[in-house]
């Protein structure tokens, strides 16, 4: 079956990345047909309706899961031609969205809407906007166009309600839930997630809720006791350790995904000997604790990959995120050999 997610234009590669890694995370057989600027198409080949349940408890930066009736052309008469060829046999009534991706298309969105809107009344479908039982999207991407009936649509608002200044304990600089939830999803956790950073417990956090048991450790009491009072607000499966992240009382091999942001050279003090040897050290420990073959992400204001590189991980992945005019933020993806 086609399934289309539609992603989040927050950020450019992030969204898309998520979404595979949720997929081999849950070890879907799936190909992808399309990667498209705000939309992932793939054939999804087996258990399809319980994978993107699961897959949609999951992610962040996607906005709706989709079935694809039909791929075609950009322009009006392309659009109008593939609905009238895809259109499904169905009960009940309708709505119809038209979704352009950037500036992809100049097509007028709500003119399509009532074209396909005379396709449908002239089969007889009566539409209801407000409550309908079936929903019908078109999203207008490059050069194509993609007919779809809607599965199910990511509830992003709970992020919004865990934003920092909303939990028990604030501390500033911090990742946002979605971008915390997508970097835990890229890590492929399956079991165990580490944060030998974990300050106030954002990553944690995101990590509890699909049901990962999380490690976390900070050299800062203060900051420490505000993890365990977010996690205990939301009741996250946990273990807390006051340590330092160049030395962790953890056995080689022990968990199997860590995801970091580490604060030193920001807002915290350097307790190392300085952030080069922090940085060395700290991914050398994150080696050795991490199961072979699993991933590391891990977030950085500078390059750091020859220092992954010597500690022994390979890169997967580089993403940038640009916070603001003096801050960029390296979202580097690695992997412990096997």
């Amino acid at each position: 079956m086609l399934i289309a997610f539609e992603l989040s234009g927050e950020h450019n590669t992030i969204p898309g990345s998520e979404v595979f890694s949720c997929l081999r995370s849950l070890n879907a057989d799936f190909q992808v047909c399309h990667s498209l600027d705000g939309c992932l198409v793939i054939d999804l080949k087996t258990r399809t309706g319980e994978m993107v349940e699961n897959i949609s408890k999951r992610l962040a930066m996607t906005h709706h899961i989709t079935k694809v009736l039909g791929i075609g052309g950009p322009s009006e008469q392309e659009i109008v031609n593939l609905v009238e060829k895809n259109m499904p046999e169905f009960e009940g009534t309708y709505s119809i969205r038209v979704k352009r991706v950037r500036e992809h298309s100049t097509i007028n969105t709500e003119s399509m809407e009532r074209q396909i809107g005379g396709i449908f009344y002239k089969k007889g479908k009566r539409a209801n906007l407000k409550n309908p039982q079936i929903q019908f999207r078109v999203v207008l991407t490059e050069d194509k166009s993609i007919f779809a009936s809607l599965i199910c649509s990511i509830d992003r608002s709970i992020f919004e309600a865990r934003k920092p200044h909303f939990k028990p304990f604030f501390y500033p600089g911090v990742l946002m839930p979605r971008v915390a939830r997508a970097l835990v999803n890229i890590s492929m956790p399956q079991e165990t997630l580490l944060d030998p950073f974990c300050g106030t417990g954002g990553i944690l956090v995101e990590a509890g809720f699909i049901g990962i048991k999380v490690i976390g450790g900070d050299m800062q009491r203060k900051i420490l006791l505000g993890a365990k009072m977010n996690l205990d607000h939301y009741n996250a499966d946990y273990s807390l350790m006051y340590e330092d992240a160049c030395r962790l009382a953890l056995r080689d091999e022990s968990v199997d995904a860590v995801v970091t942001d580490p604060p030193y050279g920001r807002s915290a003090a350097i307790k190392a000997e300085s952030l080069e040897y922090m940085l060395a050290i700290s991914m050398k420990e994150i080696y050795r604790v991490l199961k072979s073959g699993k991933r590391l992400v891990f977030i950085s204001e500078r390059p750091i990959e020859a220092i992954a590189l010597d500690a022994g991980f390979d890169v997967v992945e580089i993403h940038l995120q640009r916070v603001h005019k003096s801050l960029t933020r390296r979202i580097l993806v690695l992997e412990k050999p096997i």
